[in-house]
């Protein structure tokens, strides 16, 4: 490990993130040094060390050092010429749920030499929608169930509406019809049907995600839609399955908002 004592000629930002910011004038200033010809086979140290170590995270701490002191890498991401797609919170979230359910599993196997489907993310996260498929030419119906860890709930409303008003939304009878059409078994061809989805399954910790981008119309814009939630006994009864004999109540535990301040979105 080899330490670099910073001049006055270059401080580190105050917080540990925007450090990152400054990488491109930290390489720079050591460019400016003078080399010996002498030290021409001596390594040459950019980028920067120092990071907080946050508990047990010294292992990943010590693996941005590295990355931060490859060049062509960190100027590549500082550019802005690489193309991305905008990763939002819940994205995030389920990215976060999958990998520790996955990495617990792995744990289990080590442990104790079985494998299975469960963990404390699965028990506490993991519900079930069950689907209701009606075709409208013979009226067969099938259903159909899909886990979830997260209900992306559309909003009715431009200007305000309640939680309530976005959950009948999400769990209002759906008619599918042209493209959307579904192959019915017994028709033995495309249909149109009528769907609606009902909760058989609820978790013990459910995750709402609200649909603040209008996708239907032709220009993107989001909804700034105010609306309101109840901060307990959040009954969730209309939407459970008529098998499913349990009523779930919730209570509020957390929230993530996104503003843009400055052409920037903050969470």
């Amino acid at each position: 490990v080899v330490s670099i004592k910073m001049t006055s000629q270059w401080s580190p930002p105050a917080d540990d993130f925007s450090i990152y910011y400054v990488l491109t004038e930290c390489t720079d200033y050591y460019d400016t040094l003078p080399v010996k010809e002498a030290d021409g086979n001596q390594p040459h140290f950019q980028g920067v060390t120092g990071l907080r170590n946050l508990g047990n995270t010294c292992y990943m701490n010590a693996i941005f050092w590295c990355l931060c002191s490859i060049s062509p890498l960190v100027e590549y991401f500082l550019s802005g010429k690489y193309i991305t797609t905008q990763q939002d919170g819940q994205e995030f979230l389920i990215y976060v749920l999958n990998e520790l359910h996955e990495a617990l599993e792995k744990v289990k196997i080590l442990q104790e030499s079985i494998t299975t489907e469960t963990s404390i993310i699965t028990r506490l996260f993991e519900g079930q929608l069950s689907y209701c498929i009606v075709c409208l030419k013979c009226e067969k119906r099938t259903y159909k169930n899909e886990v979830f860890t997260l209900l992306s709930l559309p909003i009715p409303s431009e200007y305000e509406c309640s939680l309530q008003d976005c959950l009948q939304c999400f769990f209002q009878q759906d008619t599918l019809t042209w493209n959307n059409q579904i192959h019915c078994s017994f028709c033995e061809t495309k249909q149109e049907t009528a769907v609606r989805a009902s909760i058989s399954k609820a978790p013990k910790i459910i995750v709402f995600h609200l649909k603040r981008f209008d996708s239907q119309s032709t220009m993107k814009r989001k909804l700034r839609t105010d609306i309101h939630y109840p901060l307990t006994n959040l009954d969730l009864t209309p939407y459970i399955s008529p098998i499913f004999r349990k009523h779930p109540k919730y209570n509020f535990c957390a929230v993530v908002v996104s503003k843009k301040l400055l052409k920037v979105t903050q969470f």
